[in-house]
């Protein structure tokens, strides 16, 4: 009863406000365990301006805290707690002053007719700069793109120049070649039809590779809104700079695997995960003798970017570690960027994002370092050979493994898919999707989210059983698949699942298009309607059904299209 109250209190927030709440709960959570203090909860209200003695917040604490009641919450009942001081206290203005105020940011009102009144979108000047300056760099070239470039860091001109499709279009080129056929893409003089069709079209292929584009279609962007334009921009150069941190791309990277680990695990790690140990890798080969467990305060010094840098570089590119000896840390940066500039890869990053320890352009910074100079090889007896790795049977992803897990992330689920079938074994990410397909399916009371190490197993193949329990509800076929199929990572009947919740996905967004008499278009349908459009061209293939194709498929879509 209690978990369903902190659900109505999150219904209350904006995304916006969830978002900037998380940022908070970060620099508020010191230690990164994960949990908030009655003592930090403190310094925290402090902050917007509403001081409690400690018992005050205890006592909140104790009707919030869900869990574990040892006076620690953890980020969602952080969010109820905080919807519940702000109706009781109305400190919510006070909250929005402190937001407007944090130093890097831009704020902008709600910006159409139905935002909520006293909403805030913010956008982190920083990356507005550095995406500006990766666009100018990486499309400079391209005759298409002539008359937007350069774009000016500081001003509008990323939001204000993307209104007509074409450098986002790019931009999804950019980051996933051969995406879109630069032939459907309007170009010249457009109107304002092909300035929509082009937004679709940049909108829809983002989806197509993994972007969550919930709640961004063409017309925000076309609106300039920043959010949200900055917001899509950060997916697509993301997506692009991880794609290839992977064993298929870079076989090198069995170098990072660790004596004793399985491989199978390795594989699993993030690309995140992934590029940390690739830094550590290098400063173990270094004179530098530290190692980092996150990409923010660990290198907010400069000194393990000195020491990465002057690793992977060609010998004769001229870099040294002398930015180390310069005291003040801002000056440090910047010589530490100067280095990188030397072997081109000076991107994303200003002396004050190092210091300041910004995430999402450290991320950016470091994966740009391993795309440029991944400085890996085979020389390491210790390693695994690659004739190890054959023999492991590790096959490269499929494309359509690649569908289903570009459509999950699509969803935006969190975290997110970077493995199909190890990253759905407990269960958490398949109830969201759930979640999304038929909002309220998932009880998630009956949900286990954080997991003993003792019971860990158990409990996830339990979570899994509920998961196969809401698909047969929800009539799927799931003759002979259990929850323990989906935790050992079975990969035909994993796919029977993830096939089936995309299928219900793409009925429940048809079963919205009701006819103008009311009647809900369903797949029989779609069916007839296929079957009329085809035997009206001369082929020689007819779909009696829409999974009667299977010999055909090309002939079929080309005979719709036609």
């Amino acid at each position: 009863m209690m978990a369903s109250k902190h659900v109505e209190r999150q219904e209350s927030l904006t995304k916006d406000q969830i978002d900037d709440l998380e940022e908070v709960f970060k620099k508020i959570d010191a230690d990164g365990s994960g949990y908030i203090s009655v003592s930090e909860l403190g310094d925290a209200l402090a902050i917007v301006g509403l001081k409690l003695p400690s018992y005050e917040i205890r006592d909140f604490i104790a009707t919030s805290d869900t869990k574990i009641k040892d006076e620690k919450l953890d980020f969602e009942e952080f969010l109820g707690l905080y919807v519940l001081f702000k109706d009781r206290y109305d400190f919510g203005g006070k909250f929005r002053d402190q937001i407007t105020t944090r130093n890097g940011l831009d704020n902008y009102g709600g910006m159409s007719a139905t935002s909520t009144e006293g909403t805030t979108h913010s956008v982190r000047k920083e990356e507005q700069i550095a995406f500006s300056k990766w666009i100018n760099r990486n499309l400079s070239s391209d005759s298409d793109c002539g008359h937007y470039l350069p774009l000016n860091p500081d001003s509008r001109d990323l939001y204000v120049k993307c209104y007509d499709g074409i450098l986002l279009c790019k931009m999804i080129n950019l980051s996933q070649p051969g995406t879109i056929d630069e032939r459907t893409i309007n170009k010249g003089k457009l109107n304002i039809y092909q300035i929509h069709e082009n937004l679709t079209l940049a909108v829809n292929s983002a989806q197509s590779i993994g972007c969550n584009v919930v709640n961004i279609g063409p017309d925000d962007l076309q609106a300039g809104k920043p959010h949200l334009v900055l917001g899509l921009l950060w997916q697509i150069i993301r997506i692009g700079l991880l794609s290839d941190v992977n064993l298929h791309e870079h076989p090198g990277l069995l170098l990072l695997h660790k004596e004793n680990e399985e491989i199978g695990s390795f594989m699993k790690l993030s690309p995140e995960d992934i590029l940390i140990r690739w830094v550590n890798h290098h400063l173990a080969r270094s004179n530098c003798r530290r190692q980092i467990s996150n990409l923010s305060s660990d290198i907010s010094d400069s000194v393990v970017y000195i020491h990465l840098i002057h690793q992977i570089s060609p010998r004769d590119a001229g870099v040294t570690t002398t930015a180390e000896n310069e005291p003040d840390l801002h000056l440090r940066a910047e010589r530490m960027l100067q280095e990188a500039d030397k072997i081109n890869c000076r991107s994303f990053l200003s002396p004050d994002d190092v210091v300041q320890g910004n995430y999402k352009l450290n991320l950016a910074f470091v994966a740009n370092l391993f795309n440029s100079q991944p400085g890996l090889d085979n020389n390491n007896n210790n390693a695994l050979s690659t004739s190890d790795f054959d023999r492991e049977g590790i096959v490269e992803e499929t494309r359509e493994e690649k569908m289903y897990r570009n459509w999950m992330n699509s969803m935006g689920v969190n975290p997110a898919v970077y493995h199909l079938y190890s990253d759905l074994v407990d269960g958490l990410i398949i109830f969201q999707l759930y979640d999304v397909i038929r909002p309220g399916a998932v009880d998630w009371s009956h949900v286990i989210k954080e997991f003993h190490h003792k019971r860990m197993m158990m409990e996830k193949i339990e979570n899994c059983n509920y998961a196969v329990k809401l698909g047969k509800a929800s009539r799927f076929s799931l003759v002979g698949i259990g929850g323990k199929d989906i935790y050992d990572g079975n990969t035909t009947l994993t796919l029977a699942l993830v096939w089936q919740l995309m299928r219900a996905y793409t009925l429940s967004i048809l079963s919205k298009l009701a006819t103008h008499d009311g009647h809900i278009v369903a797949e029989k349908e779609i069916a007839e309607w296929a079957n009329e459009k085809v035997s009206a061209v001369e082929l020689s293939v007819n779909s009696d059904a829409l999974t009667d194709f299977t010999s055909h498929p090309f002939v079929l879509f080309v005979a719709l299209i036609y």
